[in-house]
């Protein structure tokens, strides 16, 4: 009798450890799956969107024209004329135009220290999608990357090394480069970092005093406040 019920119990106990073992596996194999999804997916975006940063960069500027390319007669009217993408998007107006997971992407953020390179995108409410796949320009929702005032870029905080996980790590004078559709890229240097609450959104709306600046906000690795980082246009 007493051995049944001890077999059982053995039984039991075994199965539920069997279904945790099963749990974290899977826990873990989305997490990996995850990382190496978006790493492979914003890579290929970025990859993307430089090649057309270049391609605005490399072009003839006023009425130059590179005669022996295009012949002696050609307008840059017609050459640069605005064309589309199959989604829509213009290709041809002086900005970079790359579609990333749905989104638009409005520039890039680098962080060296880091190791960070993503695409950034906007979504003024940041919802629980777009946060999944990339770094997300809160605030302010009028004006673009790297114009003056202070913008707030959001991401997450995974804890694997993706987004702004290692935010914790960044010290004060560390390097943020943002680039832009324009193809502007501008240098920050982080002059602040502190923990708040989650509620806490005073940082957002700040006076620059006509510079430009950016702000990072994360969670926190236990998830209960949040991390805030301030940088500043480089001199």
């Amino acid at each position: 009798m007493f051995g049944n019920k001890y077999s059982k119990t053995l039984t039991v106990v075994l199965i539920i450890v069997i279904i945790a073992i099963v749990g974290l596996l899977i826990f873990f194999g989305i997490d990996v799956y995850r990382k190496f999804y978006i790493e492979q997916a914003s890579g290929e975006a970025m990859g993307d969107f430089q090649n057309q940063i270049a391609n605005i960069v490399s072009r003839p500027q006023g009425n130059e024209v590179n005669t022996n390319t295009y012949g002696p007669s050609v307008d840059l009217n017609t050459l640069y004329q605005n064309t589309t993408t199959g989604d829509g998007n213009n290709i041809d107006d002086g900005n970079a135009h790359v579609t990333y997971m749905g989104y638009e992407m409005i520039g890039t953020i680098e962080i060296p220290a880091t190791d960070v390179e993503y695409p950034i995108i906007a979504d003024s409410d940041a919802s629980v999608n777009s946060l999944n796949v990339a770094i997300v320009k809160l605030y302010p929702a009028t004006i673009g990357l790297n114009e003056v005032g202070n913008t707030v870029l959001v991401g997450h905080n995974y804890r694997n090394g993706t987004f702004f996980s290692n935010n914790k790590r960044l010290q004060l004078g560390d390097e943020i480069y943002i680039t832009d559709t324009t193809g502007r890229r501008i240098r920050y240097e982080i002059t602040r970092k502190y923990e708040t609450s989650t509620g806490d959104s005073t940082y957002m709306n700040r006076d620059t005093n006509g510079k430009r600046e950016i702000s990072l906000s994360t969670c926190t690795d236990d998830t209960t406040r949040r991390l805030i980082i301030w940088a500043v246009e480089a001199e």
